[in-house]
């Protein structure tokens, strides 16, 4: 069982060339990466390759606009985008209140 409450928050400012702070807490092992997420009001994470995983992101709350591949998707609460293995994506909050979302991250062997 993962307690997010008790794993570290770890603040990552300008996280892969984003905007502001992605509030992060991670538990990570050989094969995959498990994460709560949190970014505020105009932060972003910004666009980056998935060459040897691929990700998968569940929507909490707030409004997440993905960018994959060049290609735009806004997902709301309840919602989930999947950037697979050789692409690439970006994340941003334009709403208004926090967006909170869960990824899994697994890692491929092929």
């Amino acid at each position: 069982m993962i307690r997010f409450e008790e794993v570290e928050t770890k603040m990552l400012h300008e996280f892969r060339g984003g905007t502001g702070v992605a509030q992060m807490k991670m538990v990570v092992d050989d094969n995959n990466k498990i994460i709560c997420g949190r970014l505020e009001k105009g932060c972003s994470i910004g666009e980056h390759a998935h060459e040897v995983d691929s990700e998968i992101i569940y929507v909490i709350s707030g409004e997440a606009k993905f960018t994959l591949d060049g290609e735009t998707e806004i997902c709301g609460p309840g919602q989930v985008h999947y950037c697979p293995q050789g692409s690439s994506h970006s994340t941003a909050n334009n709403g208004e209140e926090d967006l909170v979302f869960f990824a899994v991250v697994p890692v491929h062997t092929k």
